[in-house]
């Protein structure tokens, strides 16, 4: 059994609205964000949806702010572009030698498959037109999505969320898988470590979501109890015990917002210089509607 979580948390409460959502009611939502610090400029992916009759996840936006609040848009991917029936969460960084990339989610059009394409560019604003690589590309059993991705000591790690595919109507289960690589393209996959658990608030599926400590590995975390809660995930933790597969902590999910469906999804974590956490996180907000919040650890 492990041991409650002891990290500061997302909190909704004092939280800030980053990006609203495109427009209100279920369905619209802005999030699935990842977010990085570098050289003192926050740096922002995230993904706008609308619901299912109006286009499902339209675009990925890349934005920058000085203060983590306020972000300008720096460019806009549009899934038609990529062939693309839906984005889902993005990753976007800048690579050890200096030049930037960005992951993105992909679903197939006409199929519940997704895979991950990266874009290689010399500047944020160049992704539009930059290097395109699939990166996971899945397969008829599973699709992938949902990247969080570390670069540390000239090792890039990798957590997926896989959905298996074998079972018609139970597409949305979620795992998540772990992989290297020594350049982010060509990755090794090494083992699934986080699991849906039979009969708890997860048992639908298990998506990593942030790294909060490497070493040893602690992470958040999305689940659900039901396929009819698709789309409201809630937060928990998990950690490395020892054996490489992640387990969750005891006491249920740790974050979750107080409106409607209940969503704390997506979280992403950025460390301050002075050790607290900046949180990006996708929330349900009274009419059901989803924005993309901020907020700092005490």
């Amino acid at each position: 059994m492990t041991v409650t979580a002891t990290f500061p948390l997302p909190r909704v409460d004092d939280a800030e609205v980053v990006v609203p959502a495109p427009a209100p009611g279920p369905g619209n939502w802005a999030g699935a964000a990842t977010a990085t610090l570098i050289d003192g400029v926050y740096w922002l992916a995230y993904r706008v949806r609308r619901p299912i009759d109006a286009g499902r996840g339209v675009s990925t936006i890349v934005a920058r702010s000085d203060d983590g609040i306020r972000f300008e848009t720096v460019t806009r991917i549009r899934r038609d572009d990529f062939g693309a029936e839906s984005f889902e969460r993005p990753v976007v960084l800048r690579r050890p030698d200096g030049g930037w990339r960005l992951y993105l989610s992909c679903a197939t059009p006409g199929s519940k498959h997704w895979w991950i394409e990266a874009v290689d560019a010399d500047t944020p604003a160049g992704f539009p037109s930059g290097r395109r690589t699939v990166v996971a590309a899945g397969d008829d059993a599973v699709g992938v999505k949902d990247p969080v991705v570390l670069v540390q000591d000239g090792v890039w790690h990798l957590w997926t969320t896989e959905h298996p595919l074998t079972e018609a109507g139970h597409e949305d289960r979620m795992r998540t898988a772990y992989s290297t690589s020594r350049d982010g393209l060509s990755w090794t996959r090494h083992d699934t470590v986080l699991l849906p658990r039979a009969g708890d608030w997860d048992a639908r599926g298990a998506r990593v979501t942030a790294v909060l400590t490497l070493s040893p590995l602690v992470v958040l975390y999305d689940g659900r109890a039901r396929a009819e809660d698709n789309w409201h995930e809630v937060t928990g933790v998990a950690r490395d015990l020892g054996d490489g597969v992640l387990s969750a902590d005891v006491g249920g999910p740790v974050a979750r917002s107080p409106h409607s469906d209940g969503a704390l999804r997506y979280a992403s974590a950025v460390r301050l210089a002075d050790g607290r956490i900046r949180y990006y996180f996708e929330a349900a907000r009274p009419d059901g509607a989803h924005d993309l919040l901020t907020s700092v650890s005490p």
